[in-house]
């Protein structure tokens, strides 16, 4: 009884937090109505979710503002704007090196979702995920060499698998030159971006609610000219659960889907995602937050807890295992990608507990990556390379 009614709170919470960011992007935003009380109880979430600055935008013209859980969203909103100078130096700088070895990178995420935002600090980001042409990675490590203090950390993708597209002339081909502090930075076309946005969201369990914006407010500043058809194309899969995602930004943070191929779609998601994604949001723990499996194998009194934080959620596991989202219970999903999972620890253990490795630990997760796919914990470049699973 006692853990159904601590499964329930954990959701009400999510939902509170989805309440303060819908339509949060928006300039102006729209009226927020929580009680002070719902302010100061989902601050530590908002801000572990990364979206501190943005519910300070929200609040910051209203009564809100004087809340008791307001002061920490305001003073991250500061922060992150700050911060957001230094990254985009950050940015020209790891372009303007890897250019000058021959090198053109696509630059993901980050930036290029904060560049859509109102300003430019509402969208918080660190690391610096730059794609380059597999023919070209060892050109691009050369490049970075060294640079660290210049260009901060860059996470190097060789390729792009995980946008599920057949060739990478035309994702470059469509991509997009944006002026940053006199430098062009190539990002990916909207199509593409919003595409890489949602499956990005999926892929890790929707548990950051500053994705779905990022969702949100990519469909919203979508041109007139978008291509539907294109972002769609290819297995039926994929996009279905791009679909998804276009559909549960609409119905958790109130995105647009007039005129767009999620409209028809709006009403017809599994039952179980929605509370799902909610229940991320409102947990106060998660494993990409917390120690490696690796480092709790150090402290016996660690694994247990581990063990149960990396159970793979609805969503991560829907994706792991290359399902497809429908009312068939989740269960069989979550086995199977458990089951990928330690298959996947178990070989990578030994280096791991060597390393004493301190990033999250998981197929998909955000661990430092080598080519042959064991987790490195960088070296003097600054440099970070991720996983790549070809599509199944």
């Amino acid at each position: 009884m006692r853990a159904a009614a601590r499964g329930k709170g954990v959701e009400d919470d999510g939902r509170l937090v989805a309440a303060a960011l819908a339509g949060a992007w928006r300039s102006p935003p729209m009226p927020l109505a929580l009680s002070p009380t719902d302010i100061a109880s989902i601050t530590p979430l908002l801000l572990r979710a990364g979206s501190g600055a943005l519910a300070w935008w929200r609040i910051r013209h209203s009564d809100l503002k004087d809340a008791a859980g307001a002061r920490p969203l305001r003073d991250t909103y500061r922060y992150d704007t700050l911060q957001a100078g230094i990254h985009e130096r950050h940015i020209t700088q790891a372009v303007d090196a890897l250019r000058s070895f021959g090198v053109d990178p696509l630059l993901l995420k980050g930036w290029a979702a904060a560049r859509l935002y109102p300003e430019r600090g509402l969208r918080p980001y660190g690391d610096i995920d730059l794609c380059v042409r597999p023919e070209q990675y060892e050109a691009a490590v050369a490049a970075l060499a060294g640079r660290a203090a210049e260009t901060g950390v860059v996470d190097l993708h060789e390729g792009l698998p995980d946008l599920y597209r057949p060739s990478l002339d035309e994702v470059y081909d469509r991509s997009w030159l944006c002026p940053l502090l006199g430098v062009g930075v190539r990002t990916l076309g909207f199509e593409d971006h919003l595409r890489y946005m949602c499956l990005h969201l999926l892929r890790h369990g929707a548990y950051r609610a500053i994705w779905l914006c990022d969702i949100a407010v990519a469909l919203e500043s979508a041109p007139r000219d978008f291509d539907w058809e294109y972002l769609l194309r290819g297995e039926q899969r994929q996009s279905g659960w791009i679909i998804c995602a276009l559909v549960l930004a609409h119905d958790l943070l109130g995105a647009r889907l007039d005129g767009t191929a999620a409209a028809e779609s709006a009403k017809s998601l599994p039952r179980w995602l929605v509370p799902a994604v909610v229940k991320q949001w409102g947990a106060r723990e998660h494993y990409m937050a917390s120690s490696t499996m690796a480092a709790s194998l150090r402290s016996p009194r660690s694994i247990l807890k581990a063990l149960r934080l990396r159970w793979p959620n609805p969503v991560q596991a829907t994706v792991g295992v290359g399902g497809r989202f429908s009312e068939f219970p989740r269960f069989p999903f979550q086995l199977g990608e458990c089951l990928l999972r330690t298959a996947h620890f178990v070989t990578q253990a030994p280096r791991l507990i060597r390393q004493q490795s301190v990033g999250p630990v998981g197929r998909g997760a955000h661990a430092p990556v080598t080519a042959r796919g064991h987790v490195d914990s960088g070296d003097a470049t600054g440099t970070r390379r991720h996983p790549s699973s070809p599509p199944r």
